[in-house]
């Protein structure tokens, strides 16, 4: 339902030193800077998959969704979904399609949400009856209903989430592209909203594309994860397969008089490298277990490991 073959984005800026001097010299040759955000990336989703798409600032995830969702062209290769292409903005796509950015508002915050919510309607063209059965459903489902005729702005940020939320999927979408969707909500928001999204993708098995720094946003919602570092992917598979990655490693959390830090060791090495460490460091604790998701994820974007 999603296919994506070679696809490619590189940005150009242009260079400017400070003041006068650097401005007229921008005048006469601008300099240019080039980015290249995706490097020929290949990707396939089916029907009801949900996929969890991790990568430091700047690897390269919001540039992917925001060209899925049609806001950006990319500079070559072809990209699918629902069999159009995005970045042609047809009506038809556009109706099966929803994007939640968790840094952008997509209802006025000066009015209700309902009356947001009847202006999504006119423009999704959403019969009477779906339309309410679906507010209904999805006000229970997120325990808002007595903020619906509130101005948002008055909303908790964990409410306005919710209120976003509706908004995304009032049209019942069958792709939904979520952009760090937890960000700056509180943990009982957050386990609020994964909590919803678990139920709404088993009820209605939407397509889903889920970009988070939350790791717990990541293990709660995507069986399959994709790691993206510099705009290549350099992992795609089950997040049960990720601890494998370093099967063969122990991590050591150690904490001194001066610091606390962790590093990964070898089996073979372990002995070794905690006699090192009592040797060097006056050693309060330490602490020998295998390594955490977290912790092979970040060095996968660090290293670009790949899976054995």
């Amino acid at each position: 339902m999603i296919k994506v073959q070679n696809l490619t984005k590189t940005f150009v800026s242009h260079i400017k030193e400070p003041g006068l001097k650097g401005s007229l010299k921008a005048l006469v040759k601008r300099e240019k800077k080039t980015k290249e955000a995706l490097k020929s990336i290949n990707l396939e989703i089916k029907q009801g998959e949900i996929i969890g798409l991790i990568g430091a600032n700047g690897a390269g995830k919001t540039t992917l969704v925001k060209i899925l969702s049609g806001i950006v062209h990319p500079t070559s290769g072809e990209a699918t979904v629902l069999g159009f292409k995005p970045w042609e903005r047809q009506n038809e796509y556009r109706k099966q399609m929803s994007l939640i950015m968790g840094q952008k508002a997509q209802v006025w915050w000066d009015l209700p949400a309902l009356d947001s919510f009847l202006l999504l309607k006119e423009i999704y063209q959403i019969p009477d009856k779906i339309y309410k059965n679906n507010i209904e459903f999805l006000a229970d489902t997120l325990m808002v209903k007595d903020q619906l005729r509130t101005q948002v702005r008055k909303l908790s940020l964990g409410e306005r989430m919710k209120i976003e939320l509706m908004a995304a999927l009032l049209h019942r979408p069958q792709v939904i592209f979520m952009d760090e969707p937890t960000i700056g909500l509180d943990l009982s928001s957050q386990r609020a909203v994964r909590e919803f999204m678990k139920n709404y993708q088993k009820e209605f098995k939407p397509i889903t594309i889920l970009t988070s720094h939350y790791m717990e946003d990541i293990k709660e919602l995507c069986p399959r994860v994709v790691i993206i570092k510099e705009g290549e992917f350099v992992f795609d598979g089950a997040l049960s397969q990720i601890q494998r990655l370093l099967g063969d490693e122990k991590c050591l959390s150690v904490t001194t008089k001066e610091n606390t830090f962790k590093v990964n060791v070898p089996r073979t090495e372990l002995s070794t490298k905690t006699a090192e460490i009592f040797k060097t460091n006056e050693v309060l604790d330490l602490n020998i277990h295998d390594p955490s998701i977290e912790d092979v994820i970040e060095s996968i974007m660090k290293h670009g490991m790949n899976p054995k």
